[in-house]
């Protein structure tokens, strides 16, 4: 992501939140990983992963933890 005035790895593993008033001033693309079973996310929504996306940037993020939903079967 040269040129764009950050380092994607200094904005790793931070809230979510820290990292879009960062990155303000560019479009971004948000995504949420997800277990493969129905979960609720615990703790902070952290930033996992910054990608260039064309004109954007792409932020992957997810829970600090997931707990399997009450009503999912183990």
């Amino acid at each position: 992501m040269e040129g764009f005035g950050y380092d994607p790895g200094a904005l790793t593993l931070l809230r979510e939140v820290d990292v879009r008033r960062a990155l303000a001033s560019r479009d971004l693309t948000f995504r949420v990983l997800t277990p493969p079973y129905p979960a609720l996310g615990v703790g902070a929504l952290r930033v996992l992963r910054l990608a260039e996306c064309g004109e954007s940037t792409e932020i992957v993020a997810g829970y600090e933890r997931y707990l399997r939903a009450p009503e999912t079967p183990a």
